[in-house]
């Protein structure tokens, strides 16, 4: 029952306008009521109603009305009802129709001229308008633009039609000829549009003797233009060279659309570096110039397509692109820093990182507002200058000094990102050592994340060589962990449950006789000594005091004994290097002491009620063999403290940038050309009457020939894979579907094949979806001859990442029989698989969004499969994930593995997945996989995935 119309309007069945209530209304005299009555019929027919006994009424009291609302909706009337009976042929009372028709294409009023015109588009019976041709044509001429323009549109749907050339043989030439004299910017492209899909011969010739004028032309005639030279240009190559002239004319139209589709067309059709560099500018000059984060984020959609095709030309417009950093947008922010850093050479990685450096400066001076906003986008450049120093160490020194200004950023990412910066520029940076580690000595007391003093700790104890380093370290961590003990064990005035367990932090030089009675803030009573005053008290005691605390002193003292065992590691490493440094035997005593006293204070503090919890044992265990060791040190374990943990982080740094080097020598091996493909080699080609960027062209066309890049796309094998079965070789009506997946839709080439004697008529794709899949269009009635093929698209909507059932039948009449047949379809299954792709983050991004997303899936290992790193192969391999783990941390046999694996959807959702396997003692595996992600969609999809594929089977 569904038919096409132009207007869509909601109605209720459950409330349907009878028929004759309608006949009433409309043969009244009031206009109003006519309006409501028109609506409600065409809501009817709309609905499945026929109501064929409104014809001759609305014949008779509609027509003649003059009011505007009232033709116009008797316009929709007359495109949704039935023009033709069972056979197809006209039916008689269509004659009052045409009449009508012809009456308002020569009426007065210009408006009932302009949407009669637009009305006949939609109209595809011969009968209908035949009479109506010579009326349509002398509008051609009329004096108001608005029903030129429509005319023009009338005159192109008719010519379209399958006997359009019979009713209309000699459109083409009356149109080019309204055009050549035409002035109003909507007509000349509705003609000139006519022209492309008509007479496309005609369309280019109007446009080459046209060519100096066309940047003086209106911009909707522009864009027709360039959809006009894209077209032409695939179909005839070697012609290529005029057209693209015109649209490198069109790069400076005062128009940001025009701008921007010639900035398209032009990479689509040329290679030579001239036209991609004239692309590429004009791209940046519409980001810089566009306000609109939105299209800035296109924008640099192109941009990053560029990059991946045209690295050399794109690194000549890095800066352009940087500049695009003034936008407050966060996603701005990150696509530019990916473009730029992947177009990082030796010939800008001097200014790249000096800009980025006056970024990160401008982000101290943000307000409170854009406290957090500013945060994030420091970090972002943080690691950017991280990424820069990596590939070219040499611009270390340059920014190393500026941004350890930050590790006491109140952003703990941020500041995270920065020491982590500085640990790794300190190790392959020998020459920065003394000044980094003097840097970091005078700004470490700034410190206050337990993360950042905990890898600055180790900094300073693996890196400070010297006895100036040495001592410098060891005075600075005295100082801020403060004077010792930490708490006094004192007895409260009037004690309490409640008051007995606060702590008490003292200075080891107040006597117990500067002692006094103090209200807490909880309301309880205690004695403090009257020295702690300046010291600072714990936390729990008094919280708004913290900002007088030494940094470590703050974070011990509120429970955090790891950072306690980190302060102790490396005093023990700072004494063990005094003493090879240091010939004085009585100061290398006395710092042993200093650093013993430390340790045993901190667990004599984790050990005693005052702190907010007991001290774990790892923190206690790790103290207590620093104590030993400095009470008794051998050759063997002094080598180790000093030397063996120096060594292992080298280790890491080279193996990960070994693991970069071997990614991007692969990718750069992958060949796609064959030995046997043809090159055609322009120098043996006449070049009499080419321009410059034609010449280009050729040779950056011989070179995507060579190695393969023409190539890339066409993917034989793969395309042969995704073909689907959908219906039996006996059917009589064979079917295959040809499935790709795009970004937000699914497209379905379905190939149709009847393989009986028979005509097989009004045969329709009908499909159904299940999940998150919409289908846009219902496909249309074909006829099909016998033992002949027809190629139906179906478009399928996706809205989020879950695995769909697309399923269906065709439906088809013979002529002999008149009774519907059915061929019932085999279901298509959307996979996961095909939304996500593999994808990489950093270590610390991968924990902050495990900790972060909300949906877990746990599903239980069970597999036939007993190896660890071979069940491992097989989930990636099935999940078409990429394994964050190094392959370092995978070796050895001890039959247990852990592995995170990272994904990305086409949606840009985050798949993180992790697996921990452990072989039994029956040589059987056991363990969990968990799956983690900010959608339920995508947890369950792969969750179903997983437990479909771990066993190790194909299904």
């Amino acid at each position: 029952m569904e038919k096409p119309c132009t207007l869509l309007v909601h109605f209720d069945k459950g409330t349907p306008a009878m028929a004759n209530e309608i006949k009433e209304a409309l043969e009244g005299s009031d206009v109003a009521a006519k309006v409501d009555a028109m609506k409600r019929a065409i809501m009817l027919l709309l609905n499945g109603e026929t109501l064929p006994q409104l014809f001759i009424t609305i014949v008779r009291y509609v027509l003649p009305s003059e009011d505007h609302t009232v033709q116009k909706l008797l316009l929709f009337y007359l495109e949704i009802i039935d023009k033709t009976d069972a056979r197809g042929r006209v039916l008689p009372e269509m004659i009052l129709i045409c009449q009508n028709l012809l009456n308002n294409l020569q009426h007065a009023n210009e408006y009932i001229r302009g949407v009669t015109l637009r009305f006949l588009c939609r109209i595809s019976e011969p009968e209908i308008l035949e009479p109506l041709i010579p009326s349509v044509l002398t509008n051609l001429e009329h004096r108001h633009p608005f029903i030129r323009r429509n005319a023009l549109l009338a005159i192109s749907s008719i010519y379209r039609l399958p006997n359009g050339e019979q009713l209309l043989p000699d459109a083409p030439e009356l149109v080019e000829k309204a055009l050549s004299s035409e002035q109003d910017a909507s007509a000349r492209r509705n003609a000139f549009l006519m022209l492309c899909n008509c007479s496309q011969d005609r369309a280019v010739a109007y446009l080459l003797s046209n060519a100096d004028r066309v940047p003086e032309w209106p911009d909707l005639l522009q864009m027709a233009v360039v959809d006009l030279i894209r077209k032409v240009c695939r179909a005839n190559r070697p012609d290529k060279g005029r057209h693209i002239k015109i649209i490198i004319s069109l790069l400076n139209s005062p128009s940001t659309a025009v701008v921007y589709e010639c900035a398209g067309a032009l990479v689509s059709l040329s290679s030579a570096p001239t036209a991609v560099r004239a692309a590429a500018n004009t791209y940046c000059q519409l980001l810089s110039s566009q306000s609109d984060n939105n299209v800035r984020l296109i924008i640099l959609d192109r941009l990053n397509e560029l990059r991946k095709s045209h690295r050399e030309v794109m690194s000549e417009v890095v800066m352009d692109v940087l500049r695009a950093l003034s936008s407050p947008n966060p996603d701005v922010h990150r696509k530019v820093l990916d473009i730029v850093l992947d177009l990082v050479s030796t010939k800008n990685v001097d200014e790249v990182v000096l800009f980025l450096k006056k970024e990160v400066v401008k982000t101290q001076a943000a307000g409170e507002s854009d406290k957090d906003a500013g945060g994030e986008y420091r970090q972002m450049l943080v690691q950017a200058i991280h990424a820069c120093t990596i590939k070219f160490p040499e611009v270390a020194g340059s920014v190393v000094h500026v941004l350890m200004d930050f590790l006491g950023d109140s952003n703990v990412a941020s500041a995270i990102d920065v020491v982590i910066f500085v640990r790794e520029i300190i190790e392959t940076n020998p020459k920065l050592r003394v000044s980094m580690i003097q840097r970091l000595i005078d700004t470490f007391y700034q410190i206050r994340a337990a993360r950042v003093c905990s890898c600055a700790l180790w900094i300073l104890g693996e890196y400070s060589l010297s006895l100036s380093e040495v001592e410098a370290a060891i005075s600075t961590i005295k100082q801020c962990v403060g004077e010792l003990p930490f708490y006094s064990a004192t007895e409260d005035v009037e004690p309490t449950a409640e008051s007995t367990k606060q702590p008490h932090a003292v200075n080891s030089s107040v006597t117990t006789s500067s002692r006094r009675p103090v209200v807490l803030a909880d309301g309880t009573y205690a004695t403090q000594s009257a020295a702690s005053e300046a010291a600072g008290v714990a936390p729990s005691v008094l919280p708004g005091s913290l900002s007088s605390i030494p940094n470590l002193r703050s974070l011990i003292l509120s429970g955090d004994f790891f950072l306690a065992a980190v302060v102790a590691s490396t005093l023990t490493k700072l004494v063990l290097r005094l003493e090879e440094v240091q010939p004085a035997q009585a100061e290398t005593n006395k710092a042993c002491s200093a650093a013993l006293l430390v340790m045993v204070s901190m667990l004599q503090f984790g050990q005693s009620g005052f702190a907010p919890h007991p001290i774990d044992d790892d923190s206690y265990d790790r103290i207590v063999l620093c104590v030993r060791l400095l009470c008794n040190t051998g050759d063997e374990v002094r080598k180790v403290w000093l030397e063996s943990c120096r060594q292992s982080f080298a280790k890491m740094l080279a193996e990960k940038q070994f693991r970069e080097t071997e990614e991007l020598r692969a990718k750069a091996q992958i060949s796609h050309a064959q030995p046997d493909d043809l090159i055609d080699f322009y120098h043996l080609k006449s070049r009499k009457g080419m321009s410059q960027l034609e010449l280009e062209d050729e040779v950056h066309d011989d070179l995507k020939r060579a190695t393969g890049e023409f190539t890339k796309d066409a993917d034989d094998a793969s395309r042969l894979n995704r073909i689907l079965q959908l219906t039996g070789f006996s059917d009589p009506v064979y079917a295959e579907a040809y499935v790709t997946v795009h970004h937000y839709d699914i497209v379905l080439d379905v190939t149709i094949i009847n393989r009986t004697k028979e005509t097989l008529q009004n045969l329709c794709l009908e499909l159904a979806t299940m999940g998150d899949l919409k289908l846009v269009d219902r496909p249309q009635n074909y006829t099909l001859a016998p033992e002949s093929s027809r190629q139906i698209k179906a478009n399928i909507k996706v809205s989020s990442t879950e695995t769909g059932v697309i399923f269906g039948n065709i439906v088809y009449e013979t002529s002999n029989v008149m009774e519907r047949n059915v061929v019932v379809l085999n279901d298509i299954h959307i996979d996961i698989m095909d939304y996500i792709s593999p994808a990489t983050c950093a270590d610390v991004t991968f924990r902050n969004m495990w900790a972060e997303f909300e949906w877990e899936n746990k599903v239980a290992i069970s597999t036939v499969i007993q190896d660890e790193k071979e069940f491992l192969e097989h989930i990636i391999k099935s999940t078409n994930m990429k394994c964050l783990t190094p392959p370092s941390a995978l070796e050895g046999d001890c039959g247990f593995l852990a592995a995170n694996l990272y994904a990305k959807s086409v949606f840009g959702e985050d798949a993180l997945v992790n697996i921990s396997v452990e072989k039994q003692a029956d040589g059987k595996l056991s363990g969990y996989i968990r799956i983690r992600s900010k959608t339920q969609g995508i947890a369950l999809s792969l969750g179903d995935k997983i437990t479909l594929k771990q066993k190790g089977g194909d299904r």
